[in-house]
């Protein structure tokens, strides 16, 4: 089998805080001016007065959809205030793709909220699942002919996050980690050293409970109101275990993901976001082994991760339609971005042979952008000058623009 299913999704993905500059409302703007360490995402790429050219670029390769984000903050700089200029630009954005005849995917919350929502105590706040269907009541008045909508974006990275804030308070020394795993040079190989910390290990299940509880309230109002297909997208860490690890992989899974994928069922699709694979023995995540093909955010070479999320969400969701919502390698060389793509697409379609139903791909990222808190890590199938905003085509967004032509792996 070569060959993916008629009407099958092919595109890119991008969030709005990583890619469109000064997001200054959000809870993430203020986090890197605090926090020691964190780059600046400053002018980002600069998309949102140049999301027209991004457009273009995917089109012109051959792509057929475009992932981005709504963002809140933009949205309701204030609680209970609308901005009607923010959501004029975002629909400009939706007929902007339907010009182009690119399917939008659009994603109402990626990890940034409103500081003024972080503040109120977020998404643990008594009403936060009230302030939530208020902002998505009002996403809908653009959403006109949208066909696929996601409600968040990786809550479970998002629970996992908010637990290790949560253990960091309550430390010794308060000590801040960044969520970024950043590799270092090896002293003598030269080879890349994964710093393994349980930094986003754990994710406390009522955090997920209660994500589950607002998606599902989100999605009703999303399904009284529009026409789309509506879920939400999970990372995925295709998690396996060693000699020992089983009864240790069910306790971490669970709450970092079985949680999330057991609230999808119910949902129209839902959004697996894989990169790597790790193991989990008795005593925890195993730290990825050092090799000079590990990736520039320290996890190992494993385009077979895909396949192994996919499978394990269809599982535990109990058969909901997937859409691959996040799918790349953080790398320098596109020749290796070209070869990871190419062995997770014929994994994908093994999957798709054995009967899960899978809609579409989307690649992570369009465009090289801001990855929470550095810049270093590269993701796009563009480059972006930062100094200039000037695109620059990488041969990997030609070569997925052929596939999606063809619809099929050479």
């Amino acid at each position: 089998m070569t060959n993916f299913p008629d009407g099958f999704l092919w595109g890119a993905a991008t969030a709005g805080h990583q890619i469109e500059g000064n997001n200054v409302n959000s809870d993430w703007w203020a986090r890197e001016q605090q926090m020691p360490g964190m780059e600046p995402s400053g002018d980002a790429c600069d998309s949102y007065h140049r999301y027209r050219e991004d457009i273009d670029l995917l089109a012109d390769a051959g792509l057929t959809s475009y992932r981005f984000s709504l963002e809140w903050s933009r949205i309701e700089p204030l609680p209970g205030r609308f901005s009607r200029a923010e959501l004029a630009h975002y629909r400009r954005v939706i007929e902007y793709c339907f010009a182009k005849n690119v399917t939008p995917v659009v994603t109402l919350q990626h990890f940034t909220t409103p500081q003024w929502f972080a503040s109120a105590g977020g998404w643990t706040a008594p009403d936060a699942l009230e302030r939530f269907v208020r902002f998505a009541e009002e996403a809908t008045t653009i959403l006109d002919g949208v066909e696929w909508v996601v409600t968040m974006n990786e809550p479970n990275m998002q629970a996992a996050i908010m637990t290790a804030m949560k253990r960091m308070a309550q430390s010794s020394d308060g000590q801040w980690q960044s969520p970024t795993i950043e590799p270092t040079d090896g002293e003598e190989t030269g080879e890349k050293k994964n710093t393994h910390s349980d930094f986003l290990t754990y994710a406390d299940p009522e955090i997920g409970r209660r994500f589950v509880e607002i998606h599902h309230a989100a999605r009703e109002v999303l399904r009284a109101r529009t026409t789309a297909k509506v879920g939400w997208t999970i990372a995925a860490g295709a998690l396996t275990a060693a000699p020992g690890g089983e009864e240790k992989l069910k306790e971490i899974r669970y709450g970092k993901e079985d949680i999330y994928w057991e609230g999808s069922r119910g949902d129209d699709f839902v959004g697996v976001q894989a990169y790597s694979s790790q193991q989990v023995d008795a005593n925890g995540l195993v730290p990825h082994p050092a090799s000079p093909d590990n990736t520039l955010v320290g996890t190992a070479y494993r385009p077979d991760s895909l396949a192994t999320a996919v499978r394990h969400a269809w599982e535990v969701s109990e058969g909901t339609t997937i859409v691959v919502t996040e799918n790349g390698i953080a790398t320098a060389d596109d020749t290796q971005r070209i070869r990871y793509t190419d062995e997770a697409l014929q994994g994908l379609l093994g999957t798709i042979a054995d009967g899960i139903d899978v809609r579409g791909y989307l690649h992570w990222s369009l465009l090289d952008n801001y990855e929470w808190g550095h810049w270093g890590p590269t993701f796009g199938l563009i480059a972006v000058d930062r100094e200039t905003f000037i695109r620059t085509p990488k041969p990997s967004l030609g070569w997925l623009g052929g596939v999606a032509q063809r619809n099929g792996l050479s």
